[in-house]
């Protein structure tokens, strides 16, 4: 039986874990390295790690601090940042990931994922679509943006979900940009119209702050995947760097009250 899964959602910067609000401001919050061997102890469904340099600085991804990555992870592994090409991301996947995920290389040529698909397999193509609510006293929905938010693009983010998975993403995650690092829940709206929309998983990140948020993402959307970055790297209203992650018992728990019986 498909289960949702509850996945942690590692930024990398300047070689070093960090989180981030909006995707600004990144605060430094320990060794990526560390963090991959504490959710091994906590069984975690999944781990991503995005490395938030790459694209931006349009450099290759760090194949030494992936492989290290891979050889200390014990669950499935899904990385992203810098890649550009089926090349790319086929010397990722012999490093020992099971997914590699692109952005903006996606946005900018969705063919690329159908270069990746048939390098890889399509189950271990996965592409990230960063949005953002439209800002204008009259504006009104969301947009595309690429690059940490830096650069905005016209597609409309459900549209643009359809073409990367018929251009052949096995799996699609939602990130949303005003909701990052701010602990006050998924854009619930969005991430149904997605869901409602592809045949192939779909991950949302982006604003979750407590296992009661991730409920009601899965009551709203049923499989799926719930992804978080803050809540599992801080505790507390002080936000004391601390990396949790929910009991079997708690995630048990979490399935049981948001999905129909």
């Amino acid at each position: 039986m498909l289960r949702p899964r509850i996945i942690p959602c590692l930024l990398v910067h300047n070689g070093g874990l960090v989180k981030t609000v909006g995707f600004k401001t990144p605060k430094y919050v320990g060794d990526p390295i560390n963090a991959v061997k504490i959710f091994n102890e906590k069984e975690a469904d999944e781990l991503v790690v995005l490395d938030i340099d790459a694209s931006v600085k349009g450099v290759e991804p760090n194949y030494g601090l992936i492989a290290k990555l891979a050889a200390e992870c014990r669950m499935p592994l899904c990385y992203g940042g810098g890649i550009t090409s089926a090349q790319q991301a086929a010397r990722i996947i012999d490093l020992g990931v099971e997914k590699v995920s692109v952005s903006a290389a996606a946005v900018a040529r969705p063919g690329l994922l159908g270069e990746m698909a048939a390098a890889i397999g399509r189950q271990s193509v996965v592409a990230v679509i960063d949005v953002r609510k439209k800002s204008g006293l009259f504006a009104s929905g969301h947009e595309v943006c690429t690059h940490n938010a830096t650069r905005t693009h016209s597609q409309d983010p459900v549209q643009l979900a359809q073409q990367l998975e018929a251009a052949g993403a096995g799996e699609i995650v939602l990130n949303a940009v005003d909701r990052d690092g701010t602990l006050k829940g998924y854009d619930l709206d969005l991430a149904h119209r997605l869901r409602s929309a592809l045949k192939v998983p779909l991950t949302v990140l982006g604003g979750a702050g407590s296992l009661e948020h991730m409920g009601a993402l899965i009551q709203r959307c049923g499989i799926v995947g719930a992804a978080a970055g803050s809540l599992f790297v801080f505790k507390g209203q002080y936000r004391a760097v601390l990396i949790n992650y929910p009991t079997p018992q708690q995630k048990d728990a979490l399935f049981a009250a948001a999905l129909p019986r």
